[in-house]
């Protein structure tokens, strides 16, 4: 297959797939235009706005350029029934302009966005409350007051430890700021709650449908929520304090609860006790990476979280413990002010030699996913190796055992539903097992699409289409080179393996690594940069990812060099795709919600997005909130 241009894909008004007649629409949020407009060298404005999933097929728009308090004066010149972006080349450079749009549909001219000031560089400057000792770590996004704009959830970290090692962390605190810099609240989460990336997982996300998202966490004696108030016994230490010991720093007791909070003011709405508890310590082990078991407090308080529609409608937050051996998940649903347990997922208790575990034992990873892998409109959760179904039952397990990395998406658009990328650890006890070490395997069933490197220890890995010449998604990771639909290799590899970005102006990803964006050039097997940004977070990748403001492409959120803001990076690549937001995806969106648990990855559409794709299909999906959605019109 050669490169050749692709048309425009005017997507907004495809019919529903027959499926989704009879499958009840998700709750989701009700988003302003999301204009963003960013000066050029040249002095043109590059300007972007979102398409809803929701808009009707022939909407067009009209863009506005405000300056001063002058009257709006109108850009273009027929209605833009294109991309949505437009370049302004004749805004004045020594103005400081403002941009709204104008949804314009059956030849009439509606409301017009929130007028939007120009950024003067490529990214948003966004000040924080910087922490003595602290430094900014994952982050989230949402939209906490419900006026259709989101707003931003940053974990400061201190000191923070991977549970393979002892050590006193300093406490995990989460702020909330609006994009201007405004902190709206801070949640500090206290001395009894370890700060690290496998401990301190918080779900952001409208779980009750009143258009206004909550935060969720796990909590402990003397959590401070946003408003001051504490959360149970203010005077409890259960840190172990006892230098040398591999218990040292560890919480193994005391109590251990969850908590909602109010996404406005950060005040804790309801807590309960954490599903499950710890106990018992030495209880977690198995066949899942070195295939071992300890009674120390590592394997033990291995965290994870994300959000589902369990019920095909609304959203439910999942609370998950363990990934070495044994794994328990806790579904939640947060309605009308009461929390109350969906099901409770647990694969049990097994020791060494583990001949009695349960086939979902030690199946778990360093990430996980949600996604509807049955097409019954209602979400599975993709825990690495195994997956578990909306009723709280496993589905089935690979028996691939743990591993550090895993993708899911529609890889393959030849094939049915879709497609799960697996990377495995074999090492020590588990080296006998002979798993392969990366491979590919339908969603749905488990059944092998392809795989290499059995007995082979691959540390990570990366899916998303980089190469036309191939239909569907490359990979690579471990041993050989870069691999396409079937396995086979078919040249050399990107050197990163972290995170895909769709950012210039084709259906190819980009990659991020060490706060740059390049360009695979599939004809010379080598990178080119695109954006160096000059922030990050040492090589941990981005604070946060994802399609946040504008059109389809994504934004990068970035540690500014001094730690004192954040960053965030658009796009002002021209492109001639016509896509509506990404967020209005709901597997798109809720991996938005869980890329900031554990090793974060970045998030996958549930539907091809690459060259050559199809139409993606109209999300099913019941806008709430305050935002610019049009409503009654077809």
């Amino acid at each position: 297959m050669t490169h050749s241009s692709i048309p425009v894909l005017l997507i907004t008004g495809l019919m529903l797939n027959a499926a989704n007649d009879a499958i009840a629409q998700r709750q989701m949020e009700n988003l302003t235009r999301g204009v963003v407009a960013v000066k050029q060298a040249d002095g043109s404005v590059f300007v972007s706005w979102r398409l809803f999933g929701t808009d009707p097929e022939a909407i067009g728009f009209n863009l506005y350029r405000i300056t001063g308090d002058q009257a709006p004066v109108k850009v273009n010149g027929a209605t833009l029934m294109g991309p949505t972006h437009w370049v302004d080349r004749e805004a004045d450079p020594n103005q400081t302009h403002a941009y709204s749009v104008r949804p314009v549909v059956k030849g009439e001219e509606l409301a017009a966005s929130k007028p939007v000031a120009a950024w003067e560089d490529n990214y948003l400057e966004i000040p924080i409350q910087p922490i003595e000792g602290y430094r900014p770590g994952d982050a989230s996004i949402a939209d906490l007051d419900g006026d259709g704009e989101y707003e931003i959830v940053l974990h400061q970290m201190s000191r923070g430890q991977d549970n393979s090692f002892p050590g006193i962390t300093g406490t995990p605190i989460l702020d909330a700021y609006e994009f201007d810099g405004t902190h709206l609240w801070r949640i500090d989460l206290g001395i009894n709650i370890r700060d690290g990336q496998h401990y301190t997982q918080f779900m952001v996300y409208d779980l009750d449908g009143d258009g206004r998202a909550e935060l969720a966490c796990k909590t402990a004696d003397g959590t401070k929520d946003g408003t001051g108030k504490v959360i149970g016994d203010k005077d409890k230490d259960w840190r172990i304090h006892s230098e040398g010991d591999r218990r040292h720093g560890r919480i193994l007791d005391g109590p251990e609860y969850f908590t909602i909070f109010d996404g406005r003011t950060g005040a804790a709405l309801k807590t309960v006790d954490y599903i499950p508890n710890r106990y018992p310590i030495d209880g977690w082990g198995g066949i899942g990476g070195n295939g071992g078991n300890d009674s120390y407090g590592n394997r033990c308080d291995r965290f994870l979280a994300c959000v589902a529609y369990l019920d095909g409608k609304r959203p439910s937050v999942v609370m998950c413990r363990g990934v070495y051996g044994r794994i328990v998940m806790a579904a939640w649903d947060w309605r009308d002010g009461e929390l109350t347990s969906r099901w409770v997922f647990d694969s049990g208790t097994s020791y060494p030699p583990f001949d009695d575990a349960s086939p979902f034992s030690g199946m778990g990873g360093h990430s996980l996913s949600v996604a509807d892998v049955d097409g019954d409109g209602k979400d599975e959760i993709v825990y690495q190796a195994m997956v578990v179904d909306d009723n709280g039952q496993g589905l089935y397990s690979t028996g691939r055992r743990h591993g550090d990395s895993m993708h899911i998406s529609d890889f393959y658009p030849e094939r049915p539903g879709l497609e799960v990328f697996l990377i495995t650890e074999n090492e020590n006890e588990t080296v006998r097992f002979r798993t392969p070490g990366v491979g590919v395997h339908d969603a749905r069933t488990g059944e092998v699409i392809w795989s290499h490197s059995p007995a082979v220890d691959v540390g990570s890995g990366l899916a998303c289409d980089i190469d036309p010449r191939y239909p569907g998604y490359e990979a690579w990771g471990g041993p050989g080179g870069l691999r396409d639909a079937q396995g086979n290799e078919i040249g050399p590899h990107p050197r990163s393996a972290g995170w895909a970005i769709w950012w210039d102006g084709d259906l190819l990803r980009e990659l991020f690594s060490r706060s740059t964006v390049s360009k695979w050039l599939w004809e010379l097997g080598t990178e080119k940069s695109l954006l160096v940004t000059g922030a990050g977070s040492g090589g941990r990748g981005p604070n946060l990812m994802g399609d946040f403001l504008g059109d389809w492409r994504e934004e990068l959120l970035l540690t500014s060099p001094d730690r004192r803001s954040l960053r965030l990076y658009t796009t002002t690549i021209p492109t001639e795709h016509r896509l509506y937001t990404l967020m209005h995806d709901p597997q798109y969106r809720l991996s938005i919600a869980w890329q900031n648990v554990v090793y974060n990855k970045p998030p996958h559409p549930g539907f091809f997005l690459g060259h050559g794709m199809a139409p993606p299909p109209r999300p099913n999906i019941r806008l709430v909130g305050r935002g610019e959605a049009i409503a009654g019109i077809e």
